[in-house]
Order: C-alpha cells, then sequence, then structure tokens
C-alpha cells in the first residue's frame, strides 16, 4: 500500500537546496501541499535570497503539486509565525513539519569563536524549536501532527571541529524525547533524522566516489516513512546511499553499591557490573531512570524483596 499524503500540508526547512529540496519535491510529488521555506544564505548562514526557494516551488508545480515560498529565518521567531500564518491562510491547517534548515561555522573548539558557536545553536537548535512551536498548537488542535528533527551523527557521535554543530544536533534529540510525551494525546508523533548526504555542507569532506552514492534522494525515503500516517514516534533513523538503520540510546542495568562502596574507588571496583550491556534497556522516559535507582537501593538495604 503506497504512502500518501493526499490533503495534507508541510513545511520543509532549508528547502531551497540539497536535502530539504529533495523532502520538498517528494512529498508534492505523493500529494502534499508544501511550503518551501530558504533564507536562502550561504552555508555559513550568510546572506539571503529567495531564488533557490521559488525555484523549487516551480518544480514542484511543474510536478502539477501546489506549493508557496518562503524566506523566513527559522531564528527569528517572528519571521516564523509569519510563515506558519502563510501556510494557515493558504490551506488552513499545517499536518507534517520537516526542520532542516542549517548552517556549518566548522572549527576546533580552541579556535571556534563563541559568536559563531551560538550562531549555529540558534539555527539548528532555536530554528527547530521556533518552527515546532509555531506549529505545536495548530497540530494539538486539529488532533494530528508529524514532526521530523535533523539530528547528525556529530551529536550522536561527536566529529572533530564540530562542538557547535553536535552540540545543537544531540539538543535536538532531548527536544524530541520530551515533545514525544506532551503529543502523545494529540496524534503528534516527534522523530528524528540522522542523515548522511553528499550536499554543499558535506562536499570536500569525503571522496568523490562516496559522495556520488550519497544523494539527497537516498535519505528522503527515511523522512517520507517518518511523517506518514503510520510513522513511528520517538525514532532516530540513520539514512545515507541508500541504507538506513535506528539509533539508540540506552542505559545499563547498573549495580547498587552498599554504603561503604559508594565512593569513587567503589565505583571502578565494580566498573565491570557497571558497564555491562546484559539487561540494557531503553527507557521510556527519564523518570524511569530514578524508579530502578530507588528500586535496587530499596532492595539492597532490604526494604522490599528481591
Amino acid at each position: 500500500m503506497s504512502i500518501r499524503y493526499d490533503g495534507k500540508v508541510a513545511i520543509v526547512t532549508g528547502s531551497g537546496q540539497g536535502l530539504g529540496r529533495s523532502h520538498a519535491i517528494e512529498l508534492a510529488r505523493r500529494g502534499a501541499k508544501v511550503v518551501v521555506n530558504d533564507l536562502g544564505g550561504s552555508v555559513d548562514g550568510s546572506g539571503a535570497g529567495s531564488e533557490a526557494a521559488q525555484s523549487v516551488v516551480a518544480e514542484i508545480e511543474a510536478l502539477g503539486g501546489e506549493a508557496i515560498a518562503n524566506g523566513a529565518n527559522v531564528a527569528r521567531y517572528d519571521e516564523v509565525e509569519a510563515m506558519v500564518k502563510q501556510a494557515m491562510d493558504q490551506w488552513g491547517r499545517i499536518d507534517i513539519l520537516v526542520n532542516n534548515a542549517g548552517i556549518l561555522r566548522d572549527k576546533s573548539f580552541a579556535k571556534a569563536e563563541l559568536d559563531d558557536f551560538k550562531l549555529v545553536m540558534d539555527v539548528h537548535l532555536m530554528g527547530t524549536v521556533n518552527c515546532t512551536k509555531a506549529c505545536w498548537d495548530v497540530m494539538r488542535d486539529q488532533g494530528y501532527g508529524r514532526i521530523v528533527v535533523t539530528t547528525s551523527s556529530s551529536g550522536l557521535y561527536g566529529n572533530f571541529g564540530q562542538t557547535n554543530y553536535g552540540s545543537a544536533k544531540m539538543a535536538v534529540i532531548g527536544l524530541m524525547n520530551t515533545l514525544v510525551q506532551e503529543g502523545g494525546k494529540y496524534d503528534i508523533r516527534v522523530n528524528a533524522l540522522a542523515p548522511t548526504a553528499g550536499t554543499r555542507m558535506t562536499e570536500g569532506l569525503i571522496p568523490e566516489e562516496a559522495f556520488a552514492l550519497l544523494t539527497p534522494e537516498t535519505v528522503t525515503p527515511a523522512v517520507l516513512y517518518m511523517v506518514s500516517e503510520d510513522a513511528p514516534n520517538k525514532t532516530i533513523i540513520c539514512a545515507g546511499a541508500g541504507a538506513y538503520s535506528v539509533a539508540r540510546i540506552v542505559e545499563t542495568d547498573g549495580v547498587w553499591l552498599r554504603p561503604e562502596e559508594q565512593t569513587p574507588e567503589g565505583i571502578a571496583a565494580h566498573w565491570d557490573e557497571i558497564t555491562s550491556a546484559e539487561g540494557e534497556r531503553q527507557p521510556e522516559a527519564g523518570f524511569e531512570q530514578t524508579v530502578k535507582f530507588t528500586g535496587k537501593a530499596m532492595e539492597g538495604l532490604g526494604l522490599v524483596d528481591k
């Protein structure tokens, strides 16, 4: 059974080219009406222009779809609010939000300027927050919403020279984890994409042969699935070159230490048990850690039966 978005309205940020362009075109090809948002700046976030967004709108219209261009800077909430109003005035609803817009200001932490660090956080993290916040009440009131945040292996695992980018990309995972809990009863599902693609943000960073395989079009199917009616929830899907996987944050079962062992020396002595993968699991909410630890303590102290 094919996945389609007929009657659905989507906003895709940073969709003037690269991954965002691919996401927007394929959503439109499958029936969605699309807001093509793009500031039109360079990779480092400087400059602006409407040509890229207008070009994608023209491509969508040539396919028989509906789209409008928007040049909002996602780091500015007033501009994002105006973008959401434009979509509501045009089509009366917003079903899908793909937070894709981003910039790079790569430098080692020692050489990085704090202003550059803040700018990258503003675009990636606060840009995602701004767009999600502006759409949230619309989705809640209509009882339906599908949101994608864009994370990165740089955030999940680290990458030299990208402390700013990696910090922002891990931060959106924390945002996703709580939005899932708050949006559940309104059928608002939130997932994360960790893409690897050959775009202007990665050009020159990877070998030419690999770059040719890492097309945006091989990543977009993951987004299409994450914004479908039967989408998963709270899932990090990694995608690139036609390969797909899921990243998870897990916690080891751990051990309770007697009061006399609750020292750094005690932790060192029990390190193998503490880090053992046996019994590790993926918590659904932060409070589960509290319940687990207090449960282990009460068992250890003999306050409850094991």
